[in-house]
């Protein structure tokens, strides 16, 4: 399969180029040029299939004549081996028709673990057979960082760079990624917000110059690795609750868009979805996009769910140049996305936004309404969310509220462990939630990190000094 560029202008890729690509020399993200359609006999035989050998099967069109099916079986393999949960992805009933994915059973207890244990197999394979040393270079607001570190220590081939804002992600979230012992792993710490963090990343992929020769990878959801491992999740949940032959919808805490991206492929591949429901904190630009055709920056507001503390969702691009596309319009794109980069707004017509609309609803949640929403779902369940789940869920109820509702079953993910964010969820009214056993140390390990001036030139200095 062939990847191309969401404005257009980059070289058209394979699936092995697009990995170690990132984002396209034009400034935009890759994108498969077709996807796999899936029938409904298709998708009812996908049914009795492990977690492992689904994602085979819905991921293998994206590799095929790149990976034998031998060699891709077992990096799969190898990926899910540290998840604590036999079933990888299980689900809780928390009503009668909503129900939690929990996603935070793989070692760093966040949903990014399904994506970043993967794409970390995938690139040792690759860079084993190509004999190359590279740099990857990451952002986190708080669980990518130590996800990547997780699912890249291991590529002996690659030194990681992960950037975080200082004093704004939970200290589990940073104890995670300054505590691994690793030769080839180093966090920095930035006097700014993830948004400037991100654009960092996305400034130095442009102009890689400053690493002398050496390539640059991207282990954030700009890597396409990433949306794809994800996809399979939906699918995994969704055939489970009937999502063969009646639709369900998912409710999705949202921050850069790559989550609910790979749930917009899946129903673009067939699983029956009604709708995507967009859940964010006070940091609303897709709220207002989708409702109101408002995608402009604001100012950064922090809050107790700080994975979602992000004012421009990177993925959203992509959603974007498929709607465009979808209407034989995509030729406009890199002059909407030079306007946002130029004005910091965004606006489609109103074609494109009802096209939108049709797969997405989207609904924000303070942090008062978060609180209580942890504290009223373990009051009448026992379950204890983190955050993010919290405002997932709250969301799912303003959806089954909503005319958009047609009476299906609801599925909010869980993108992270409670223990993860422990004094938010004291602060709820919820017990102090523990780590699971392999991390309880994790507070007693000593921590390895530089705070880095919120300067682009600084951070590429750090960098340098680094590099081996």
């Amino acid at each position: 399969m062939k990847f191309i560029s969401t404005r257009l202008a980059a070289p058209t890729l394979s699936f092995e180029e697009t990995i170690f690509q990132g984002l396209a020399s034009d400034g935009g993200l890759y994108v498969p040029e077709f996807l796999p359609q899936f029938d409904e006999k298709k998708i009812s035989e996908l049914k009795k299939l492990s977690y492992e050998e689904l994602f085979f099967e819905i991921t293998r069109y994206f590799v095929e004549g790149e990976i034998s099916a031998e060699h891709y079986k077992k990096i799969i393999s190898d990926s899910y081996k540290n998840f604590t949960h036999q079933a990888i992805a299980p689900f809780k009933q928390l009503s009668p028709n909503l129900f939690l994915l929990e996603l935070f059973h793989g070692p760093t207890l966040a949903f990014k673990d399904f994506a970043l244990q993967f794409l970390g197999n995938l690139l040792n394979h690759f860079l084993q057979k190509r004999s190359e040393k590279i740099t990857i270079i990451g952002a986190t607001s708080g669980d990518t960082g130590s996800a990547a570190i997780q699912g890249c220590k291991a590529c002996h081939n690659a030194q990681i760079f992960i950037l975080h804002p200082h004093n704004k992600v939970s200290d589990i979230q940073r104890k995670q990624m300054t505590t691994v012992v690793a030769d080839n792993v180093f966090n920095f710490a930035v006097e700014g917000n993830f948004d400037d963090c991100q654009a960092m990343v996305k400034k130095m992929f442009t102009d890689q110059s400053f690493l002398k020769g050496r390539r640059m990878v991207a282990v954030n959801s700009i890597n396409f690795a990433r949306i794809m491992a994800q996809i399979v999740y939906y699918f995994y949940a969704g055939l489970r609750l009937g999502a063969d032959k009646t639709p369900v919808s998912f409710s999705v805490p949202t921050g850069n868009f790559g989550d609910i991206y790979a749930g917009f492929l899946a129903k673009r591949i067939g699983l029956k979805i009604n709708k995507l429901v967009i859940a964010t904190n006070a940091n609303d630009i897709l709220v207002r996009f989708l409702n109101q055709n408002d995608y402009r920056k604001t100012q950064m507001i922090e809050t107790i769910s700080p994975s979602m503390n992000i004012q421009v969702s990177s993925n959203f691009e992509r959603l974007l140049f498929d709607a465009h596309k979808a209407q034989k319009l995509e030729a406009k794109m890199p002059e909407l996305m030079q306007k946002f980069e130029l004005n910091g707004t965004l606006e489609v017509s109103d074609e494109i936004l009802k096209a939108i609309q049709k797969d997405f609803a989207a609904y924000s949640c303070d942090d008062k309404t978060t609180r209580e929403t942890i504290k009223n779902i373990f009051e009448k369940t026992g379950e204890t969310l983190d955050p993010h789940s919290a405002t997932g869920v709250n969301v799912a109820a303003k959806f089954c509220d909503n005319k958009d509702y047609a009476d299906e079953f609801v599925i909010s993910l869980a993108t992270a462990h409670p223990a993860k964010f422990p004094e938010s969820v004291i602060e709820a009214g919820a017990p102090k939630p523990t780590l699971p056993h392999f991390l309880k140390d994790l507070n007693k390990r000593k921590e390895k990190f530089s705070v880095v001036e919120n300067d682009l030139e600084k951070v590429k200095e750090v960098v340098v000094e680094r590099l081996n």
